[in-house]
C-alpha cells in the first residue's frame, strides 16, 4: 500500500463521523497535527512575503547613498545619514497605514486573498521606484511600498502561525524567517555589487559596477525588487485558506476539506494522534465582533496591545537603526563607502546564521526570554565594531556578524507571541497594531538619532542604537507565558 493511501487510511480511522463536524472537531483535528502538514513547496511561496519585504529593508541601505546623491541636490556620501530620514520614516509611516487600514481587512475577507493584494502592491511600489524621476516620487515610491509591506507582514505571520503546527509554531515561522534573512543578504550584497565604486578587497568589492558610467544601478535594485513581487503573487494563487479562520466566520464545508488535506499530508510522516476532546474552542460566530471592535472591546486585549507595541516600537528602533542606516551611519563616521558597504554586506551574514539557528532552538525557551538574549548579543557586537575603528576590517566584520545575529535573533519568536496574543477574529489586526504602529519607532530612532551620529564616537553611535533593544527586552517580560499553549487557551 502506497504512502498516501495508508495516510487516507489513517484518517479514515480518526476522521469525525459524517454529518457530525463542528468547529470543535475541526479545530481538535488540527491541534493534533504535529508536523508541517501542507506541501513543503508552501514554505518557499509563504516566504517569498518575508524575502521580499526583508530585501525592501535592506535594499536602500547599501544603495541610497547612490540613489540620493543622483536625486538630491546637495547630497554626498558624508551626509547621506541625514537625507535617509524622510523615505526611511515615510516608508514607516506606510508601514502603519498597511498594518492599520488593509491588515485588518484579512480578519473579514481572509488571509489567502489579502495575500495576493498585499504582495501585488509591494510590486508596484519597487517598479515605481525603479523609475522614479525625481526625489519626491521616489519617496513616493517607498511610502507606497511600506504601505504593502506593512499589511502583508502581519497577514503572513499570522497564517504561518495558524497552519503550522502548536508545539513548533515560532520553528515555523522561523523557518520562514530564513527567507527574510535571504532577502537581506540579496538586497545588501546586490547593492554593494550595483551601486558603490570598485574598491581593492577588504575595502570593497574590485568588481563593483558603480562609477561614471553606470550610475543607475539603484533602480536596477528596485526593478529586481518589483520581479519578486510578481513571482510572489503567481506563486501565492497556490496556498490555501486557514482552516483556523474559515472556523471562525462559520465556514465548516471548507474548513473541513483544508484539514483533511492537512491530515493526508501529516500522515505521511507517521500515524496521527488521537483527536483530544478537551480542546479549548473559540465559541465564535460570522455575527461576533471582528478586528478593532473585538480588541478594544475587551480590557485584556488592550493591556496586551499595549505593553506589545512598547516592545516593537523601542525594539525598532535598533533594527532599522541598523538594518536601513548601518552604511551610511558608518560613512557618517568617515569609513569610506565601499568600506562601509562591505561591512554591513558581511555582517548581513549574521542575520542567515540566527535565522537557522532559531529554526533549531525557538521553541527551546519562552518567547519573552529571547529579547534579552538578542539585545546583549547587539551591545557586544557593537563594541567590536566600536574597538575595531577603521584600522581592523576583520574584526569590524565579526562584530557586524555579530550585531546583525543580536538584532534579528528574537524577531520570529516575538512574531509568534503576537499572533498569540490575540484572538482568531482579530489575530491580524491586533499583529497589526503592534508591530505596524511599532514601525514608528525606527521612524523616531531615524528622526532623532540619525543627526547626532556624526557627532559620536563609533562606541557611543552603538551603544546608543543598541540600547533601545535593551528598553524592549524589558518591556518584554510583562508578556504571557505562550509556548505549546493553544492559541484558543491563550487567546480565547
Amino acid at each position: 500500500m502506497s504512502s498516501s493511501s495508508t495516510g487516507r487510511q489513517t484518517l479514515r480511522t480518526v476522521a469525525p463521523p459524517a454529518g457530525r463536524t463542528t468547529p470543535k472537531s475541526i479545530l481538535a483535528r488540527l491541534d493534533r497535527i504535529s508536523v508541517w502538514s501542507l506541501p513543503f513547496v508552501f514554505i518557499g511561496i509563504i516566504g517569498t512575503g518575508f524575502l521580499f519585504a526583508f530585501y525592501d529593508v535592506f535594499d536602500i541601505n547599501v544603495s541610497f547613498i547612490q540613489s540620493c546623491v543622483a536625486l538630491k541636490h546637495g547630497c554626498t556620501p558624508a551626509n547621506a545619514v541625514t537625507a535617509l530620514r524622510v523615505p526611511v520614516v515615510l516608508n514607516l509611516a506606510g508601514y502603519v497605514v498597511g498594518a492599520l487600514l488593509l491588515a485588518p481587512i484579512s480578519d473579514r475577507i481572509g488571509r489567502r486573498n489579502m495575500l495576493l493584494f498585499t504582495m501585488l502592491l509591494t510590486g508596484l511600489g519597487s517598479l515605481y521606484n525603479a523609475f522614479a524621476p525625481d526625489y519626491t516620487q521616489f519617496v513616493l515610491a517607498r511610502v507606497i511600498t511600506g504601505i504593502g509591506v506593512g499589511a502583508d507582514l502581519a497577514i503572513v505571520n499570522t497564517y504561518v502561525g495558524e497552519v503550522a503546527p502548536r508545539r513548533n509554531r515560532a520553528r515555523w515561522i522561523s523557518v520562514i524567517f530564513i527567507m527574510s534573512s535571504l532577502g537581506a543578504l540579496l538586497g545588501i550584497w546586490l547593492g554593494l555589487f550595483l551601486t558603490t565604486s570598485p574598491a581593492p578587497w577588504p575595502h570593497g568589492l574590485s568588481f563593483a559596477q558603480a562609477g561614471p558610467s553606470f550610475t543607475d544601478g539603484w533602480r536596477w535594485m528596485y526593478g529586481v525588487g518589483a520581479l519578486l513581487a510578481a513571482i510572489g503573487v503567481l506563486l501565492r494563487l497556490e496556498l490555501p485558506e486557514s482552516a483556523r479562520w474559515l472556523v471562525g466566520r462559520g465556514r465548516l464545508e471548507e474548513a473541513e476539506e483544508v484539514v483533511s488535506d492537512m491530515e493526508v499530508v501529516a500522515a505521511k510522516h507517521g500515524p496521527l494522534a488521537p483527536v483530544a476532546d478537551d480542546v479549548p474552542v473559540d465559541h465564535m460566530t460570522p455575527e461576533r465582533r471582528l478586528g478593532f471592535r473585538a480588541l478594544f472591546s475587551e480590557p485584556v486585549y488592550v493591556r496586551r496591545m499595549i505593553q506589545l507595541l512598547g516592545v516593537w516600537f523601542f525594539a525598532y528602533v535598533t533594527v532599522f537603526g541598523f538594518s536601513a542606516g548601518f552604511t551610511s551611519m558608518l560613512a557618517s563616521l568617515k569609513y569610506p563607502p565601499p568600506e562601509a558597504g562591505l561591512i554591513t554586506a558581511v555582517g548581513a551574514f549574521g542575520f542567515l546564521a540566527c535565522a537557522l539557528f532559531a529554526v533549531a532552538f525557538a521553541d527551546r525557551i519562552e518567547r519573552k526570554l529571547w529579547l534579552p538574549i538578542g539585545a546583549v548579543i547587539t551591545v557586544i557586537g557593537g563594541v567590536i565594531v566600536a574597538e575595531a575603528g577603521t584600522t581592523s576590517l576583520v574584526i569590524a566584520f565579526i562584530g557586524a556578524a555579530i550585531v546583525f545575529f543580536g538584532f534579528n535573533i528574537w524577531v520570529p519568536m516575538t512574531y509568534t507571541l503576537s499572533t498569540e496574543s490575540f484572538p482568531t477574529r482579530a489575530r491580524v489586526t491586533g499583529f497589526g497594531v503592534v508591530d505596524g504602529v511599532g514601525h514608528l519607532g525606527g521612524g523616531i530612532g531615524v528622526l532623532v538619532i540619525a543627526p547626532q551620529i556624526p557627532n559620536m564616537t563609533v562606541l557611543e553611535a552603538m551603544l546608543v542604537v543598541s540600547g533601545f533593544l535593551v528598553l524592549a527586552a524589558i518591556v518584554a517580560q510583562f508578556s504571557p507565558n505562550t509556548r505549546g499553549r493553544y492559541y484558543e487557551e491563550i487567546s480565547p
